[in-house]
């Protein structure tokens, strides 16, 4: 395989016209063609971008090409946000009647999709513990259509076996549907450990500068135009700005993920031993229960680790306070890094049943970490920590 680096830079080489280096922004959302054969042509073409930019546009192409390659897929596509994406996926794999695996630990969005949306349309769920391979065996059934994993999971950081999980939802024709959002492909490619689509929040780590909503989705490319057939009806279209800005964060992508890397591992030392913390939860650490899975499954183990505080909610509340350089806002995968407190930020679109069942708790705090230098930011932790204990 090339390199992330050449990849990252040159993926997308023959879909950028007239030699531009940087690609140009294809802003119109409608293309012109030269004759009525010319016309049918591009307006019945599969996941085309010179037709409308609903159906495609140049910069989706870019953009959709380069995260397939990455990724080790045969081919991707845009859409407006993770969540347009994992509920695109959801609407075209699934009918009345069919049934869904889902993680108990997974992104809250994903969690109230599976459990508050799809059971309206006549589709059932099951919820596992996705650090119980055999749980998702005991939970197929004769109608279960797909298995939604997430690994490294939101906001605990536990890991899936993907390749022992995909066997067993292969095995029941199920088809393995995973969010690699917190590793990217640079730390983790699942599609080589039998995932049958991959699906992005290009908001985080793709995008990497906290300016532009996204979702992509890859995978084979009878897949990708079964969602795409869906995606031009649901309309969850990405701007063509958008997929620019999508594309140029990438291009740096491998050189960011080695940082964020680096920062999170040297955090979650850190703080390991201090007076105010619980326990830190990141694949990186020997102590996470599932190191050795991380070691098999992941290159790297990412740029986000969650900190459970001694003094619950009030230990949360001084640790983000005492931050001096972290950031308190919702989203991750930023060059600068960002803190959260789950049970807050998720009060809204998953209950306290559901959140108490996930192990979300009232210490909890999440980090990603950003790319600043990784001295100043433990010192910035480490400062504030001592904060959370009163010292």
């Amino acid at each position: 395989m090339t390199g992330f680096g050449t990849v990252a830079v040159h993926g997308d080489d023959g879909l950028i016209p007239g030699g531009a280096v940087a690609p140009p922004i294809a802003q119109s959302v409608t293309f012109s063609a030269e004759s009525d054969e010319q016309f049918t042509a591009i307006a019945t073409e599969t996941r085309g971008s010179a037709f409308y930019t609903r159906y495609g546009n140049p910069n989706h192409a870019q953009v959709a090409a380069v995260v397939a390659e990455l990724e080790g897929a045969q081919t991707g596509l845009v859409t407006a946000s993770g969540m347009g994406a994992i509920s695109t996926l959801a609407l075209t794999l699934l009918s009345a009647g069919d049934h869904v695996v889902v993680q108990r630990s997974t992104y809250g969005g994903t969690t109230s999709l599976a459990t508050g949306l799809l059971p309206r349309f006549g589709v059932s769920y099951t919820q596992v513990d996705q650090t119980d391979t055999a749980a998702f065996e005991r939970a197929m059934r004769p109608r279960t259509r797909l298995v939604l994993l997430e690994t490294p999971s939101n906001p605990l950081l536990e890991l899936t076996d993907l390749t022992a999980v995909a066997e067993l939802a292969h095995a029941a024709d199920a088809l393995v549907v995973v969010d690699n959002t917190f590793a990217t492909p640079i730390n983790q490619r699942p599609m080589a450990l039998g995932a049958d689509l991959v699906w992005h929040s290009g908001t985080k780590f793709l995008g990497g500068h906290s300016d532009v909503s996204a979702g992509v989705i890859v995978g084979s490319a009878e897949l990708v135009e079964r969602v795409w057939q869906t995606a031009i009806v649901t309309g969850s279209t990405l701007g063509p700005v958008d997929a620019w800005l999508l594309l140029r964060g990438i291009r740096t992508l491998p050189l960011r993920v080695q940082r964020h890397n680096d920062n999170a591992l040297a955090l979650a030392r850190a703080l390991e031993d201090h007076p105010a913390v619980a326990r830190v939860r990141y694949p990186g650490l020997p102590s996470h229960p599932q190191h050795a899975l991380a070691g098999r499954q992941m290159t790297g183990f990412g740029g986000v680790l969650s900190i459970d505080l001694r003094a619950g909610r009030a230990g949360a509340a001084a640790l983000l306070a005492g931050l001096r350089l972290a950031k308190r806002a919702a989203s991750l995968g930023s060059v600068s890094t960002l803190v959260v407190h789950p049970r807050s930020m998720w009060a809204g679109i998953v209950d306290a049943e559901q959140l108490a069942a996930a192990g979300i708790g009232d210490g909890l705090v999440r980090v990603s970490t950003g790319i600043e230098d990784t001295a100043d930011l433990v010192d910035d932790f480490l400062a504030a920590a001592d904060r959370a204990t009163g010292d």
